[in-house]
């Protein structure tokens, strides 16, 4: 498991413009591939930038939110057993949410999100700023622990976290389809 410090400064991250998540739907648009969201820290940011680019449904037919475990074992099949023994931050359910909403929603690429955007809620295992993306593209699955920095606000942590899980499946996406080629 790869895993990455985030201070701020990126302009992935930082800009709302959208133009690398534009980027994103092209690549997925040639292939003829679609993606699907599970969050739960992000609360629905990554699904709103997708949205936010015009032209979107094509490949993005939905997501799912999933804030609480039982919506995450309902909707995502995380299983309970998994929830129970290493808890909603991990990177064990960042991979069953990624997979998850493949199945649910019959998409290629799957991307979650699961951390603890703060202020409060931390620990010294699990601080504020943790966050887990897990990126499941046509099956293979890779998990990203991303450590924002604590003293961001909610919002930029959440920010972040959506910005980043974007612009990583991007460029797992690319390097897929190069492999392909």
């Amino acid at each position: 498991m790869k895993t990455v410090l985030y201070s701020g400064g990126k302009p992935y991250i930082d800009d709302p413009r959208c133009a690398r998540t534009g980027e994103l739907l092209e690549l997925l648009r040639k292939k003829g591939w679609r993606i699907a969201t599970a969050e739960s820290c992000t609360g629905g940011l990554v699904a709103k930038r997708l949205t936010d680019v015009p032209g979107c449904s094509d490949v993005y037919p939905g997501g799912v939110v999933s804030y609480a475990n039982e919506v995450k074992e309902a909707l995502l099949a995380v299983p309970h057993e998994v929830l129970e023994a290493h808890g909603a931050v991990s990177p064990q359910v960042a991979e069953a949410m990624a997979a998850g909403v493949c199945r649910a929603i019959g998409a290629e690429v799957g991307v979650a999100t699961t951390g603890i955007a703060g202020p409060g809620g931390g620990s010294a295992a699990k601080p504020v700023g943790l966050v887990y993306v897990g990126i499941c593209i046509d099956g293979e699955i890779e998990v990203i622990r991303l450590n924002i920095n604590r003293n961001f606000s909610r919002e930029q942590v959440r920010n972040a976290a959506a910005g980043f899980a974007l612009e990583e499946t991007r460029v797992l996406l690319e390097e897929k389809f190069r492999r392909l080629s």
